[in-house]
């Protein structure tokens, strides 16, 4: 069989228009037994569709079992992780988190195995969730075969940064660490391993998000959260499959349901690697979209 290329993807697929059945007869699959398949919680909030109604995402014929690789993409959309909270002396909460970084082979579409380094056995890793000012303590413990850490994207002292030559620096295979610092700013932020070579542990599936909710209350809102991401199956540092939350076309085959004239908050993060771009499409009629604000220079400071 000729190999997998992303222009042999690509042009399969969006230059016919196939979708999903371009990417079904272009990717070598094998099509799953529709005896072994298991219903998946949360079946109420499925569209009935000829595949992937029995809680696997269907392409056509073939099937991706959730089950198999230990997380779905239809629970992961809504699934925020507030942490274990307790109050310090100072009145503030604490959340606190474990991660651990692990390496397990998923199917990323029917027949198509990815080994993958994960944190929490789950790509997107878990979406951590606080409020403006917590304290969080995040535990890390590597249960790979490589060094790994946790960047956090956001502020914080100099020892958490989860950086080569800074705190624990590049935690060992077995080692652990703790980062502790406050929640700031509010926002959306991403978390990473930030080991050299940086793109490829990226590229494995170490990423997340941790969302800062701000200090003020917002108006209430279906909150959803998607993780851009794609997948280099050769080895060629160019991706081959492209997906939210892992899986592609998920949300294709099984749409995400939302309530008419209910708002609806969508958190977006792009973890692309080996691509300079990437797009969401929103065919919505009427959306906003909130950019992250720069950072003020202080009027002091000169320009350059």
């Amino acid at each position: 069989m000729a190999p997998l290329t992303r222009r042999k993807l690509l042009g399969s697929a969006s230059a016919l228009g196939l979708g999903a059945a371009g990417l079904h007869a272009t990717v070598p699959h094998t099509h799953g037994s529709a005896a072994a398949a298991e219903h998946e919680p949360g079946a109420g909030s499925a569209a009935p569709h000829a595949a992937g109604h029995d809680g696997h995402a269907g392409f056509r014929g073939g099937e991706v079992d959730h089950r198999a690789n230990g997380f779905n993409p239809h629970e992961i959309v809504r699934d925020f992780d507030w942490g274990k909270t307790s109050k310090l002396p100072d009145g503030r909460t604490l959340r606190e988190w474990t991660l651990a970084a692990g390496e397990h082979e998923i199917e990323i579409a029917p027949g198509v195995k990815f080994t993958a380094w994960s944190y929490n056995g789950r790509i997107p890793g878990p979406t951590l969730r606080a409020r403006e000012g917590d304290r969080l303590r995040i535990r890390f413990f590597n249960g790979g075969r490589h060094p790994h850490t946790i960047h956090f994207h956001g502020i914080h002292t100099a020892p958490a940064d989860g950086v080569l030559g800074l705190g624990a620096g590049e935690i060992p295979p077995g080692g652990s660490t703790v980062y502790e610092f406050d929640a700031l700013p509010f926002g959306l932020h991403l978390y990473h391993c930030h080991v050299r070579p940086l793109a490829e542990h990226i590229a494995k599936g170490m990423y997340g998000t941790i969302i800062i909710d701000p200090k003020d209350a917002r108006p209430k809102a279906d909150e959803l959260v998607m993780v851009m991401n794609g997948f280099d199956t050769n080895f060629d540092r160019a991706n081959e499959l492209y997906a939210a939350n892992t899986i592609g076309f998920a949300y294709a085959e099984r749409p995400i349901r939302v309530k008419r004239d209910e708002l609806v908050r969508l958190y977006l993060v792009n973890t692309l690697e080996y691509d300079l771009i990437n797009s969401f499409p929103c065919t919505a009629t009427s959306s906003t979209t909130f950019r992250p604000a720069r950072p003020r220079r202080p009027s002091s400071s000169p320009t350059r």
